[in-house]
């Protein structure tokens, strides 16, 4: 019997993964992504998936997080106003959900434990506080900004598969 030698470049990465699924979310939506169809789409057998994720909702979740990681946070960085930065941010959120629309359905569940989504309602967090905004009506101020952004790419172009 003959064993096929490793490739000295591994054929996956989690990001090569994730592109690729956000890429199918993209083009087909939700229900045409399948680890089976996902594999053969990256050319590689569906048990090699499971080095990087468990389970297909895991890649939904990376997906959805590499669209989180989309959006802007810089204005909150750079010395706007908090009216002013709270705007922009909603602005851009908007534009990464309008550019993945067939995600949003992932997305509207919650940041989770996912790192960019969490990082998004930490800068806004921050910035409410910095401002001088009490923690709890932060909190809150975030949530309806996010439920505010989330809300209108549901109505306006999000799939609902």
């Amino acid at each position: 019997m003959c064993a096929m030698a490793r490739p000295r470049k591994p054929l996956l990465s989690t990001d090569r993964i994730v592109g690729t699924a956000r890429a199918l979310v993209d083009a087909e939506g939700l229900a045409a992504v399948s680890t089976r169809r996902l594999a053969a789409e990256l050319g590689v057998s569906g048990p090699s998936l499971y080095n990087h994720f468990r389970t297909k909702d895991e890649i939904l979740e990376a997906v959805a997080d590499s669209v989180s990681g989309q959006v802007d946070l810089t204005m909150f960085q750079d010395g706007r106003d908090w009216r002013t930065a709270l705007h922009d941010w909603a602005v851009s959120y908007r534009a990464a959900l309008r550019d993945h629309p067939n995600i949003v359905p992932v997305l509207a569940r919650g940041p989770g434990r996912r790192p960019a989504g969490l990082r998004l309602a930490d800068a806004v967090y921050g910035a409410m506080v910095e401002a001088g905004w009490p923690p709890a009506q932060a909190t809150s101020i975030g949530a309806l900004m996010r439920y505010f952004v989330m809300g209108s790419a549901l109505g306006s172009f999000a799939g609902a598969s």
